[in-house]
């Protein structure tokens, strides 16, 4: 049996009297390999090679423009044929046992990632990519 994880991508914003909107855009649900050093790695690594903006210009490399941007081409990642890899509405109730939310601010172009174990609704980790990376890395030399 797979370890199962879902990754909510979620947009942030402030509205016109400056209070923080939240819009949820899609989940991506993974059927195995969903734990911190597997599904969590390889995510941490593509989002850390670019860069969360508003809008394209011509000298632009490695950029997600805004979330729905990112999320579009994070499944593009990971998705390789039939199975594995599914879109839903709903990240919880999957039996997964891992939950990612990849949380971009619109205004500070800012990219965040929290990482929930089942059943916790305090995260293990919450971080840029980079810092994620470091913790999974940290985390493996304690375990190992």
């Amino acid at each position: 049996m797979g370890t199962r994880s879902t990754t909510l991508f979620i947009e942030t914003y402030k509205d016109e009297s400056g209070k923080q909107k939240k819009n949820k855009i899609v989940v991506m649900y993974r059927q195995f390999d969903g734990y911190p050093s597997g599904h969590g790695q390889e995510l941490a690594e593509f989002l850390s090679k670019g860069k969360l903006v508003n809008g394209i210009r011509l000298d632009n490399e490695n950029v997600f423009n805004g979330m729905g941007c990112l999320s579009a081409q994070v499944v593009a990642h990971f998705k390789d044929g039939a199975g594995g890899i599914y879109l839903q509405t709903n990240d919880k109730n999957c039996w997964e046992d891992f939950r990612y939310q990849v949380i971009g601010d619109f205004d500070t172009k800012e990219l965040i990632i929290k990482v929930f174990s089942s059943g916790k609704s305090k995260p293990i980790f919450e971080g840029t990519p980079s810092e994620m990376l470091n913790w999974i890395e940290e985390t493996e030399k304690q375990n190992a």
